[in-house]
């Protein structure tokens, strides 16, 4: 008899990260691999699945716009309740810190079905940064069976959580698998970039920078740009009207700042593989980008991937206006702290983590 494994999927970093594993089970002989997408993320999500060639089975359609977090987990938890209870999977694979990884790990407990947690242990230790994130995922670590931990320190995190060692497999991070196999391609960004000029790369989107943090980041990249007429600004700007608005209002005016739609999966790829520097609050982006060996200024004040910023190839700067010029400026103008960070250094994973994820459960299942 085959086990039934269940993958779920939210948004466009889950499906990023869990395509490998998806892509990896529907191999085994020995799994029938159901997909099941929330779509908390709707138009980036899809474009995700369909560049790794994966159809969800099950699709909730869950995204409403600007709909509370309240809203959203209920919706989640009475939609997953039936799904559950149709689909009886011998297992549920979720990933990260999504509000969609919460309400299944919750779902999935009250149904008593046992949850893999990939990328398990990410800790800030502080409820509030990033939010709703930091709750997600010590909600879902306490309701998982398995946990897949990118790194030593994730797993060691879990051990302090009280976590059995037997529970914990460090695999490295699925998001390099993704990357590996995505950045060997043929890439085009799709946009017209000068290929003389250096290439800054921005992403903002974290909920807790929305507001006076917002306004401030935005603030330091006008200041950028009108100091570095010579560089090149890409922002591929989130849907959100709390980022989408303040964004066209402060930065549209730059002749140098190139605000653009959110970019598909591998065009974003193509675009990082170009910039010389890369101005993020994104979680994935900390992770990916070192390994591409483009230095990463995080728009945070802390991190729960702190590997990278030990290794001295990922700088946190907050949000304060005047430390992200300075920082930025730094490495548009000294070749020595820029070759300091450009490094290439991938703390995150070799590219087989997703085969490390299905050995675990091969072992357990087969």
């Amino acid at each position: 008899m085959k086990k039934r494994i269940l993958g779920v999927v939210g948004t466009r970093p889950e499906a990023i990260k869990m395509a490998p594993v998806i892509l990896g089970l529907k191999n085994e002989p020995w799994a029938e691999v159901r997909v099941l997408a929330t779509a908390q993320h709707r138009q980036m999500l899809d474009q995700v699945l369909g560049f790794f060639g994966i159809r969800p089975d099950i699709d909730l359609d869950i995204m409403r716009p600007n709909q509370s977090l309240t809203t959203l987990t209920a919706r989640l938890l009475l939609e997953l309740d039936t799904v559950l209870a149709t689909e009886k999977p011998d297992v549920v694979l979720v990933q990260g810190d999504t509000t969609t990884v919460m309400a299944v790990a919750l779902a999935c407990f009250y149904q008593r079905i046992p949850i893999g947690h990939v990328e398990a242990g990410l800790r800030t230790w502080d409820m509030q940064n990033p939010f709703p994130e930091e709750a997600n995922r010590v909600i879902a670590g306490k309701l998982a069976r398995w946990h897949f931990a990118p790194t030593e320190g994730s797993r060691q995190n879990l051990l302090r959580e009280g976590i059995a060692d037997s529970d914990i497999s460090v695999t490295g991070n699925t998001v390099i698998d993704a990357l590996l196999m995505t950045a060997a391609k043929e890439l085009d960004v799709g946009i017209g970039l000068d290929p003389t000029r250096r290439l800054v790369l921005i992403t903002c989107h974290r909920r807790e920078n929305f507001g006076e943090p917002f306004e401030n980041i935005c603030l330091a990249l006008q200041t950028l740009a009108k100091q570095n007429p010579d560089v090149q600004f890409l922002y591929p700007v989130h849907p959100n009207p709390n980022v989408k608005d303040v964004a066209h209002r402060m930065l549209a005016s730059q002749q140098n700042m190139l605000l653009c739609e959110p970019l598909d999966y591998a065009p974003f790829v193509a675009a990082m593989k170009l910039a010389y520097l890369i101005i993020s609050d994104s979680g994935g982006v900390q992770e990916e980008a070192p390994a591409l060996g483009k230095p990463v200024l995080v728009l945070r004040e802390e991190t729960e991937r702190p590997e990278a910023v030990e290794m001295g190839v990922v700088k946190l700067v907050g949000t304060d206006c005047v430390r992200i010029v300075q920082e930025a400026q730094k490495l548009l103008d000294d070749k020595e702290a820029y070759q300091a960070m450009a490094r290439g250094i991938s703390p995150y994973g070799d590219g087989q983590a997703a085969g490390r994820v299905i050995g675990v459960l091969r072992k357990h299942f087969a």
